[in-house]
């Protein structure tokens, strides 16, 4: 292992999938609830103010595609980076821990982010016919 306590594994692949399964509740997840709630004008609003919603939502499989795919890269960064050692240092050891359970949370908040944003987009239209 390298001199260094920790790298891009720990903190930019679980922020990059946290990114990528944000857009997908924007694309699909934010209009559906919206909606649900009774506030389609609300909605409206949101589209004529951020048109890029709408091109967002017209290639949601891409979207949805890419996200997972930059998930699952995340995750198997994470267990790589989970089986090394961290440094022998307290200091060190203990900042170690602290960002890998940081990493290990916001890669289950972008999973969860990502199957919610998934069931709106593709199953709840269906369970509502």
């Amino acid at each position: 292992m390298s001199g260094r306590a920790f790298g891009w594994q720990e903190t930019v692949a679980p922020m990059l999938s946290l990114f990528a399964s944000a857009s997908t509740l924007l694309c699909c997840a934010l209009p559906a609830l919206l909606v649900t709630l009774g506030l389609g004008a609300t909605l409206a609003g949101l589209v004529v103010s951020a048109p890029w919603l709408v091109a967002l939502s017209a290639h949601k499989g891409p979207l949805f595609a890419g996200s997972g795919l930059l998930l699952v890269a995340a995750l198997l960064l994470h267990a790589r980076a989970a089986r090394r050692p961290c440094p022998a240092g307290a200091a060190k050891a203990r900042a170690c821990a602290r960002v890998r359970r940081f990493a290990g949370t916001l890669l289950g908040v972008s999973a969860l982010l990502w199957a919610v944003g998934g069931f709106f987009a593709f199953l709840a239209a269906r369970l509502l016919v």
